[in-house]
């Protein structure tokens, strides 16, 4: 739980993008478009229906015009190419009528209860025109458009669990479609990826009836969509422990189960083409952030080494426990990282049902009648990491957390340099453990036998804190060992530990404090999924996806995995 090696993690077979198709794919989950009436420049509405063995959904989704000069990713803009929403149920006109005014306002609107997720995405302007040029001319797109920017649209937000008035999670609880963790958010974005291939493709027709083509299939399927994210991210990750002891917990208990099998030369060769598939995607990478490129191109040249380590070392029963010890003393920490992704994707029979293990039923308990030294102890025994910092030193309290007051949204300001010191959160979980520590232990010198609730008649505004650390002392993965004060803290660490479990792939910091990325891309197709897939191994195998080949003709074809280097790649 090192702040350093959660913001190494990459999305694995536990990712949520992930779980949702497979659970498509297993329970033959069934989308058709009922209502697909755009004009000629992409602009009207769309209605996919979702047919689950258990209940029937729509995502319903409203293209309008928009102005380049109102175009923008940040949370406070009002204006966007496409807003849209998953609906339980089905939609008639009445429900129609007030999504459309009111879906297309996001926050401002008064959204409906049906409404399971609520969501906004923006064209990325030059990949659009891009392909909606070669389309009419008759020929397939550039994939490089693609490894460059990987998607046609990019989210700016994706609510659910009740914000603005739509359906309170609580409502999803025993839902068995929906009970994983933003498993309704990954499904929004996975139908605006089949809205993008749609939309863009009748613009063509409508543009140039004689002459537009179609999507070919192997760039369908490269196609993701984006998502652009900031700090709003960071604190879900401190006000939900027990959430993320689940997500990591399950992640590590995978891992240690397939890092005991007894590996055959199938299995080898398997990881072999595994790593030499990442090696090509990292190639493919494309980021402008010099911190991030430098990590991807590290990461890439380690792994020739680790495709003849593997090629070299006898089988034997503890192999892949060797492998990960090898490169725990050899590798960089985005380099084991992606060993042990890589691991678990060899053994889907055991990683596959820690999946439904994700969630969790979260309530922070206090025990008011623990012996106040036996907190003290609890503290001094699996909160020793929080004690270890000095917080009267500058370089440990550099920064602070706060609500922005435009949209309420977090911020992090420079302490006693920047305002906002007045609306600051309590994210920084050391520093309030680490008082709470002093307090107790002074309060203990004139109350050896003292009580938790005695210690909290006299101090209550530890109350919160002290239930936290009751709760959360047992557990190994629920807290961050970081202080999110110090100076040398990584914001961006936080942002990518949740968005590898989203399922994020090419992760393209802009700055220290905001992210694009891309979800869905190589995954499967809506006519996939509607057609019974033959094998679901297979059909789940799309982790790392590949630049499609393009020969002369501009015919596309999947990639051959084997890594060479990419015109696009950093040098």
């Amino acid at each position: 739980m090192q702040l350093d090696r959660l913001g190494s993690l990459h999305a694995s077979r536990l990712s949520f993008v992930r779980s949702l198709v497979r659970q498509m794919a297993r329970q033959r989950w069934q989308i058709s478009t009922t209502r697909f009436e755009l004009d000629a420049e992409g602009h009207g509405v769309a209605i996919y229906r979702l047919q689950t063995p258990q209940a029937r959904y729509h995502g319903v989704i409203f293209s309008q015009p928009l102005d380049d000069a109102a175009r923008s990713d940040r949370v406070i803009a009002e204006a966007w190419d496409v807003t849209f929403g998953v609906v339980e149920g089905d939609v008639d006109d009445s429900l129609l009528e007030q999504m459309a005014a009111n879906v297309p306002l996001q926050e401002a609107g008064r959204q409906h209860p049906r409404l399971l997720v609520l969501s906004r995405a923006n064209r990325s302007l030059r990949n659009f025109a891009a392909f909606l040029d070669a389309l009419c001319a008759g020929r397939q797109p550039d994939p490089a458009w693609l490894t460059r920017v990987g998607y046609l649209y990019r989210t700016t937000a994706v609510y659910g669990n009740g914000k603005f008035g739509i359906a309170d999670f609580d409502r999803l609880k025993h839902n068995p479609d929906f009970q994983r963790p933003f498993s309704t958010q990954m499904l929004a974005v996975y139908l605006l990826r089949h809205f993008s291939i749609e939309q863009i493709e009748h613009m063509a027709r409508a543009r140039a009836p004689g002459s537009a083509v179609a999507m070919a299939a192997p760039l369908r399927r490269y196609l993701g969509i984006g998502n652009s994210t900031g700090l709003g991210m960071a604190p879900f990750l401190i006000n939900h422990p027990q959430l993320i002891q689940r997500w990591v917990e399950s992640r590590e208990k995978a891992l240690a189960q397939v890092s005991g099998q007894v590996p055959g030369e199938p299995e080898r060769q398997r990881l072999v083409a595994l790593v030499a598939r990442a090696e090509r995607h990292l190639a493919q990478t494309v980021t402008e952030d010099s911190e991030q490129s430098a990590r991807n191109r590290e990461t890439a040249s380690a792994l020739p080494a680790v495709r003849a380590w593997l090629e070299q070392v006898p089988l034997a029963e503890e192999l892949w426990q060797e492998l990960i010890d090898w490169s725990r003393q050899t590798l960089s920490l985005e380099a084991q990282e992606l060993i042990h992704t890589l691991l678990l994707e060899l053994y889907p029979e055991i990683v596959d049902p820690f999946e439904d293990q994700m969630g969790v039923e979260e309530g922070l308990e206090l025990t008011p009648d623990m012996p106040l030294v036996r907190l003290k102890q609890l503290i001094e025994t699996h909160y020793d990491w929080a004690l270890r910092h000095d917080f009267g030193d500058p370089e440990e309290r550099y920064w602070f957390w706060y609500r922005s007051v435009e949209k309420e949204e977090p911020r992090l300001g420079v302490r006693d340099v920047e305002p906002g010191a007045d609306r600051e959160l309590k994210l920084a979980i050391a520093p309030r453990v680490a008082d709470t520590h002093g307090v107790i232990d002074d309060f203990l010198s004139a109350h050896p036998r003292a009580l938790v609730v005695e210690f909290l008649i006299h101090h209550p505004r530890h109350k919160d804190i002290i239930r936290r650390i009751q709760s959360m002392a047992e557990t190994p993965f629920g807290e961050i060992r970081a202080n999110l004060w110090a100076r040398e803290m990584k914001p961006m660490h936080l942002l990518r530990t949740k968005l590898s479990f989203f399922g994020a792939s090419r992760f393209d910091p802009k700055s220290d404090r905001w992210v694009r990325i891309t979800l869905f891309q190589g995954a499967p197709l809506v006519e996939e999924l509607n057609a019974e897939p033959s094998d679901l191994i297979d059909f789940d195998d799309w982790s790392f996806p590949l630049e499609p080949d393009q020969d002369a003709a501009g015919t596309l074809k999947e990639a051959d995995a084997q890594p060479r280097q990419h015109a696009g790649a950093n040098s």
